[in-house]
This record gives structure tokens, sequence and C-alpha cells, in this order.
């Protein structure tokens, strides 16, 4: 084979002329670039991802706990290996919008979220925050949601910055498998939040 003819196995050929640089290529990543999981508009419902997980299986729906006003999921696009949310179960956008209980339970859920990812995962440290608004990088900003970032020293790579791309050293289910396998607290079933 010719030095600059790709392999028959490789998406070389598909890269335009030869660079040196090798392809890491994630295509699975165009459902979030083009926005084709977020909802049309404000509605609550079917068209609110947040609204419509807790409807699932923990499996299906990637749910690591189920509180009785919020719940803890994996995030489907995560920025690190561990990324969870933690979502109220009633449709609202703004954290001033919440009730005592939910305010009090989304602070609990993200405290033992932070002890079982310590303890499954290891990380040195996390980021903790809420996008208030489209303006401020919310991905959906109709149902506010918490994200609780796993890090580790030197998780930071050229990737993101380079390639626009993140390695995820294991599948999204399996995180969630785990996370829920060592959750301190049986998860309380859509059938008893009544």
């Amino acid at each position: 084979m010719a030095e600059h003819e790709p392999c028959p196995e490789s998406a070389d050929g598909f890269a335009g002329d030869p660079d040196g640089f090798q392809r890491l290529w994630t295509p699975h990543r165009m459902v979030y670039i083009g926005g084709q999981d977020k909802p049309a508009d404000d509605a609550a419902g079917a068209g609110c991802p947040f609204c419509r997980v807790p409807g699932l299986s923990d499996e299906d729906g990637l749910v690591v706990a189920r509180g009785t006003v919020a719940y803890v999921v994996m995030n489907l696009y995560p920025y690190n290996s561990g990324h969870v949310l933690v979502c109220p179960y009633r449709h609202v956008a703004d954290y001033t919008d919440l009730s005592t209980d939910e305010t009090g339970e989304v602070a609990e859920l993200t405290r033992t979220a932070m002890a079982v990812l310590r303890d499954v995962l290891g990380p040195a440290g996390f980021n903790i925050g809420m996008n208030q608004g489209a303006v401020a990088g919310a991905g959906i900003a109709a149902h506010l949601h918490q994200h609780l970032v796993p890090r580790w020293g030197g998780d930071s790579n050229f990737l993101p910055i380079v390639a626009r791309s993140r390695a995820l050293p294991e599948l999204l289910a399996d995180t969630r498998a785990a996370l829920a396998a060592a959750w301190p607290v049986p998860s309380v079933r859509a059938t008893e939040r009544g």
C-alpha cells in the first residue's frame, strides 16, 4: 500500500489531504450540537427530557437515584465520567421558584452524589453548578438542573480544545449501574412518589 493511500478499514480517505493527524470521530455528538434533544419551547411534558426521564425505568432513563421531589440522572453529554444532574421532578426554570422541600432535596441529593462518586470513581474534586437561563449556558433552560462534574488532576487534555471531543473510559449505563449500586438509600419508585 502506498504511503498516503488509506487502508480499507480506516476513514482517513474521508478526512481530506493527509496531514499527520489521527482523527477521533464522535458522530453521536451531532445530536447535542444540532439540538435534537432540546425542547422546542418551555412547556413541560414529553418535549422536556427532564420531565420525560422519571417515567422511564432507571436503566432506560439513566436514573441513578430517585427522591421524593428530585432525582439524580447521568448527563447524556458528560464533561467527565460520572457527570450527573440533580433535577426536581417539577418543571421549573429558576432556582428561586423551587419550594423549600425541593431546595432541600436537591442539596441532599447533591451531597449524597458527591459521597457516592468519591467512593465509586475517586475524583479529587468537583465542579457543581446551575446555568440559569440560555444566556448563562443552560442547554435546557426551562427545567432547572444542577451539574455535578467529578474532576481529577490532569483530566483536562487536548481533545476538548483541539478536537471538540471528550474521551470517556466507561459507558454511561455502566457508570449509572455502579453509582446506583453504591447509593446508600433505596431509590423511591415513581409509584411510591404518588
